[in-house]
């Protein structure tokens, strides 16, 4: 690979970097109090791929240690917004599912983003919106999969 394109593709994760920062800046704002990006995400990821994955399978897709995805489980727990439950198939590990009111919650915080997304859209039109979300689908479906990948 020529120094170049190395120097492209470290901007390419800057840029995805500071995206990541001041989008999660945004929705934080947006939700209520006592609940952070973290929580929101754990919602959309259990609406994205489906209920009962173990907190162990969550915590590894999110790459956060356990104790730590144990703490935001046990927030949106609190709140109902996720139910946590036996696995009928092994006794030991637990299963974890959103509840209508963590889909109603998650909806609701998507929502308030509309002044938001409506300042994006003037700046940021939707037929560039269409142009680049096929191609940063493609990197993170290749990140996701690289990640389980022995190195």
């Amino acid at each position: 690979m020529s120094d170049t394109a190395m120097v492209d593709y470290f901007r390419l994760f800057n840029e995805i970097g500071i995206i990541e920062q001041l989008s999660r800046n945004m929705l934080e704002a947006r939700l209520p109090p006592g609940f952070v990006l973290a929580q929101f995400s754990v919602l959309n990821h259990l609406v994205r791929v489906g209920d009962g994955s173990t907190p162990m399978a969550i915590a590894r897709a999110f790459q956060v240690p356990k104790t730590s995805m144990t703490h935001s489980l046990a927030v949106l727990e609190r709140a109902g917004l996720i139910e946590i439950r036996k696995n009928p198939e092994d006794g030991r590990s637990k299963l974890v599912f959103i509840t209508d009111e963590g889909r109603r919650f998650r909806q609701e915080a998507i929502d308030s983003l509309a002044p938001d997304l409506k300042r994006v859209a003037a700046a940021f039109p939707p037929d560039q919106v269409t142009r680049v979300l096929p191609a940063l689908e493609m990197l993170r479906k290749f990140l996701d999969h690289d990640r389980d990948m022995p190195a």
